[in-house]
């Protein structure tokens, strides 16, 4: 018999009334307890869907549950590459049954921009999307091959928006500041350029186009003009984006070392705008832990990433703080939207749907401290920041993970 679980005294994002848990399901959002269900009090807390987190870099469980994550879409950049079907279904194993883990296949070989794996082969080996990893492919005619085979079976192709011939080498983008710091730069223009000629082949392709990060007011002109003109595209953004700029920086902070680099404050201005007006469609951390072997070096030669599972919701709550969006739709931006695009059934509290859910308050303060993070590293570019909201309680299937 199944174990029936009520949770009541929840303010419930998108939902009103108790919520009751049947098994690894949501059994019915509002009404009555039934006779012998387990009372669980969220004694006020707010309740919400898992966080689905689009395009990580490290299967990373202690950081994704302490975050309120319970899906993560892993991105192809392992070791060894997410380019065969049975690495691809090792991958999608790996954390459970503590996380659940989408494999995203690699659009080439090796993700070397040249030959193209078998999609068809990955997908039913557990793939949810095809993705280009941390870069552009540079050859067009590979990228329509790549589209074009990625429509024919219904999965979304997820883009690194970056010109590879511009950004190749660069550390930072090309400013003031770069030059100051004497760091090898790329215009903020790469974004668009890769930006442009991608949409230009998912329309001749028909295909379903995400571009992971957008961190340029061009890059987010091109995305609002393509889906004025109803292309199936979207577009998502970390945390780092919307609320750092390229002077986080100054002093050769290597955690602040990311890809695509740290933009213009009118830049970043314009993400944020872009998350109000609904052009950006997804928030994502980019987890990418980092030990200090790689990060405690000289900026030029640290490698890229930061940790941020563990800080995702906390920073994106100050979204909802600002008044650039309400707590309902910024849940469609952390676990509604993801999921539609991988063609997962979750990120919402609806009867039927899976019992993943995060319990969070969202008003207690805290400060960022890297050398406290429970995950692989704690490389964050927030580090002693104060923040609100913590996650209390994450559950996967009705299960407390916490």
């Amino acid at each position: 018999m199944k174990t029936m679980i009520a949770i009541t005294n929840a303010h419930l994002v998108g939902g009103k009334g108790t919520l009751l848990l049947e098994g690894d399901r949501i059994a019915a959002v509002g009404g009555d307890i039934p006779a012998g269900a387990e009372i669980l009090d969220a004694k006020g807390a707010h309740v919400a869907p898992g966080i689905v987190d689009l395009g990580v870099f490290s299967v990373d469980k202690r950081a994704c549950i302490a975050g309120g994550i319970t899906r993560i879409a892993l991105m192809p950049d392992q070791k060894p590459v997410l380019d065969e079907p049975g690495i691809v279904q090792r991958a999608a194993l790996a954390a459970k049954p503590d996380l659940w883990v989408h494999p995203l296949a690699a659009a080439t070989r090796g993700l070397a921009g040249i030959e193209l794996g078998e999609y068809a082969m990955m997908r039913k080996a557990g793939a949810k999307a095809v993705s280009t990893g941390r870069g552009w492919v540079a050859d067009s005619g590979v990228m329509h091959k790549v589209l074009t085979y990625a429509a024919s079976l219904g999965l979304t192709v997820i883009s690194h928006a970056e010109d590879a011939g511009l950004a190749a080498g660069a550390v930072a983008t090309a400013s003031e500041t770069s030059t100051r710091l004497g760091l090898s730069s790329a215009p903020a223009e790469a974004e668009a350029i890769a930006i442009a000629r991608d949409l230009m082949l998912a329309e001749l392709t028909g295909a379903r186009l995400h571009f992971r990060t957008v961190t340029t007011a061009k890059g987010l002109d091109l995305i609002r003009s393509a889906k004025a003109r109803g292309l199936a595209i979207s577009c998502g953004i970390s945390p780092a984006h919307l609320f750092l700029s390229e002077v986080a920086i100054n002093d050769f902070r290597t955690f602040a070392r990311l890809s695509p680099p740290l933009r213009a404050e009118g830049d970043r201005r314009a993400c944020v705008e872009a998350v109000r007006d609904g052009t950006v469609d997804v928030i994502g951390s980019a987890h990418d832990p980092r030990g200090p072997e790689v990060k405690r070096l000289p900026f030029a030669d640290a490698d890229p990433g930061a940790a941020g599972a563990e800080t995702l919701l906390a920073l994106s709550l100050g979204l909802v703080r600002d008044g650039v969006v309400t707590l309902e739709r910024l849940f469609e931006l952390l676990a509604l939207n993801p999921s539609r695009l991988l063609g997962v059934d979750c990120g919402r509290l609806e009867v039927g749907a899976p019992a993943d859910l995060v319990f969070f308050d969202a008003d207690s303060p805290w400060q960022i401290d890297a050398a406290k993070f429970v995950g692989q590293a704690g490389n964050t570019p927030f580090d002693k920041l104060p923040v609100q909201g913590r996650v209390l309680k994450t559950m996967k299937g009705g299960r407390d993970l916490s």
